[in-house]
């Protein structure tokens, strides 16, 4: 499932928005139908597998996808930004689809990373698909942080869940109604941790009803927070398709 946001004119991506209110271990958070995660309260925001240069990593390997992924998903990037104007950026892993993608990334959007990241601070979480962190760009990298009584990591953990935000999983979820079925990618959370939406323009989604969810959420708490065109649609897990 390629990310919807695709749809996007540059133009639109300021316009007006309804994002979700939610709170993570007690800490208020809101979800942005952008795919970024905003923390008021301390002026950080939260995005997750940006799989930025993985275009150019399938090209590598003789597979061709459409070449625009990292300008798109830096343009959305730059869009969330510019709408909360965080202290702090949280990038939770899979921040380049390859461990040489950073290295090997164009100038172009080396630069443009680089004004992004211009008089705030930048943690790059590390992933499965980066273990070694970045090359030449901002901020630090750190395999999680922990910080105002919340964990950020990028895979879920089946042991310490309380106060968690991770990625990884790229959940969706598939909501119907009057016979038409639509999928999204989604915010899922039960109160206790989140799992984030992937925000990189060429990730898939898995349903938040697959067993690689089992066990990490409540289900009579989780609810979808999905990315919708401008606003965030909140369903509970048991009206969800699937």
């Amino acid at each position: 499932m390629m990310n919807p946001r695709l749809a996007y004119a540059p133009s639109e991506m300021i316009s007006p928005f309804t994002g979700a209110e939610i709170a993570i271990n007690g800490v208020a958070a809101l979800c942005d139908p952008l795919g970024g995660l905003y923390l008021p309260d301390h002026g950080i925001l939260v995005v997750s597998d940006l799989h930025l240069e993985k275009g150019a990593a399938f090209a590598r390997r003789g597979m061709m996808l459409p070449p625009y992924d990292t300008l798109a998903t830096l343009n959305i990037l730059t869009a969330v930004i510019a709408r909360y104007d965080p202290k702090t950026v949280i990038s939770l892993g899979d921040n380049f689809h390859d461990r040489r993608g950073s290295q090997l990334m164009p100038d172009s959007f080396r630069t443009m990373i680089g004004e992004l990241a211009r008089g705030r601070d930048w943690i790059w979480i590390n992933g499965n698909h980066d273990p070694d962190g970045t090359t030449g760009l901002p901020g630090q990298s750190a395999d999680e942080l922990v910080h105002g009584g919340l964990v950020f990591r990028h895979e879920p953990s089946l042991v310490a869940g309380k106060g968690e935000v991770a990625g990884h999983l790229h959940p969706s979820a598939t909501v119907g109604r009057r016979g038409k079925y639509v999928r999204r990618p989604c915010f899922a959370t039960d109160g206790t941790r989140l799992v984030m939406p992937a925000f990189g323009v060429l990730t898939g989604g898995l349903d938040l009803k697959h067993k690689a969810m089992h066990g990490l959420f409540d289900r009579a708490a989780l609810i979808a927070h999905l990315l919708g065109r401008d606003r965030i649609y909140s369903v509970r897990f048991d009206s969800l398709i699937g």
